[in-house]
């Protein structure tokens, strides 16, 4: 296993009551750490662990019962949950970019995955079905791409032992993975969970929260990236609220403000009626503008038209680790998020945009710039074209006078064209109501 270095790290577990149950970690043989099971036969105490390292031992015994449990091969380093739906949960061996390299290349006997078995509850559950494993080939090819490649951009920058934490069920909702109690009984969400039901993944509400997020309380661990929106986008109009209320809820329980860390959903031919898959990205990056130490990594160049489940899994996990290692970790002086637009201004014709973290500039990587649009106040849209000028776009479309509206891949697969000269996509974009 891996504990979180440097920290006061909870051990808990059941025993016979009034037992004194006693925990000491290799690492710091000289401290043990003692605590009383209570009347429900439970215990929970807290050690100190150092800098990474190991392999250690992790020691739990009572004296007046002669009970004893020895963890062996426990290593000090960074831990992180990796969360969410399929694109999370997607596996190497599924099919990812460069698969029989990337395989082939994974033995990294400091990494390890501690990943759970998909099981649903109407109740909170103390104990989960999960083991630890070192990653060799065998088991990267079996366990997520995304928490694979952001754990071992960690681990060979940082050098240090990383655990991977994986709690992630394809197709499920955000509702599925917070508490029931603070998802809105509202005939809208009755309608909603009774047209998601399916035998392949639950729908109600916190039955995830229950079963693969509480048993993991209160792990001490360094953040979490989340990998999920695509089960929301027939419903996106609460999406930002139902995932302040998760991130605040798992912080909560972790004890812990972590960072968070986002996945953008990427492009792809959802067949929407009502600009859903746009309108849930556009709420990740609210969340990310008005949440604390979270962050949203954009995917708009490397989405795929017929499929859900894209393959360069690699830059996700990079881009998410790219951000830990110079938020978490100070590790970068390089830019490490997308260009956002800041600000919209009209000048006669042509649309001024204006975008953070693209402070050397924007390249477009085609001839002409792909899914920006401007309408006028009829409210068409139509193709618009484009000038770069440093870290601003001007655009303007042939026959609009008046520009009221302009969006940048904002529908379900266009992919994008625009980028920092980092090489990190343009964020998508709506911007209504265009002033002087």
């Amino acid at each position: 296993m891996v504990l979180q270095q440097e920290d006061s790290v909870p051990i808990w577990g059941w025993g016979r009551a009034s037992t004194t149950v006693k925990i000491v970690g290799s690492w710091s043989p000289e401290d043990t750490t003692s605590v009383v099971v209570d009347d429900n036969g439970r215990w929970k105490g807290k050690i100190k662990t150092t800098r990474y390292g190991g392999p250690y031992t992790l020691r739990v015994f009572s004296k007046n019962s002669n009970d004893e449990v020895l963890l062996r091969d426990v290593m000090l380093g960074e831990v992180w949950v990796c969360s969410g739906q399929s694109n999370m949960e997607w596996a190497s061996g599924n099919g990812i970019t460069n698969q029989q390299e990337e395989i082939g290349a994974a033995d990294y006997p400091n990494i390890r995955f501690f990943s759970l078995a998909k099981q649903a509850s109407g109740t909170l559950q103390d104990d989960c079905r999960a083991v630890w494993e070192i990653c060799t080939p065998t088991v990267m090819q079996k366990r997520s791409a995304v928490a694979y490649f952001f754990g071992r951009h960690l681990h060979q920058q940082l050098n240090v032992p990383i655990g991977l934490i994986v709690s992630a069920w394809g197709g499920t909702p955000a509702e599925v993975w917070i508490p029931k109690e603070l998802v809105p009984d509202t005939p809208e969400q009755q309608k909603l969970t009774a047209s998601r039901k399916n035998p392949w993944w639950p729908v109600e509400a916190g039955v995830l929260y229950n079963s693969m997020v509480s048993p993991l309380f209160p792990y001490r661990i360094a953040g979490v990236i989340w990998y999920q929106g695509e089960s929301n986008r027939d419903a996106a109009q609460p999406y930002a609220m139902l995932m302040k209320q998760l991130i605040q809820t798992w912080r909560k329980g972790f004890d812990k403000e972590f960072p968070f860390y986002q996945v953008q959903i990427a492009p792809y031919n959802y067949k929407s009626t009502d600009n859903g898959p746009a309108l849930i990205r556009e709420a990740q990056e609210l969340v990310a503008r008005t949440v604390p130490r979270t962050e949203v990594v954009v995917t708009n160049d490397i989405g795929e038209y017929g499929n859900i489940h894209p393959a360069r899994k690699q830059e996700v996990g990079i881009r998410l680790g790219d951000i830990a290692l110079k938020e978490n970790y100070g590790m970068s002086d390089k830019e490490v998020r997308s260009p956002f637009l800041t600000h919209a201004e009209i000048e006669k014709d042509r649309v001024i945009l204006t975008f953070s973290h693209a402070e050397e500039g924007l390249i477009c990587t085609g001839k002409v710039v792909k899914g920006l649009q401007i309408a006028g106040e009829d409210g068409v849209f139509v193709e618009a074209k484009a000038n770069i000028k440093e870290s601003r776009l001007i655009a303007y479309a042939p026959g609009i006078k008046r520009p009221v509206t302009v969006r940048y891949c904002f529908d379900d697969a266009t992919v994008g064209n625009i980028f920092s000269k980092q090489g990190l996509p343009v964020a998508p974009f709506q911007k209504d109501h265009l002033t002087k």
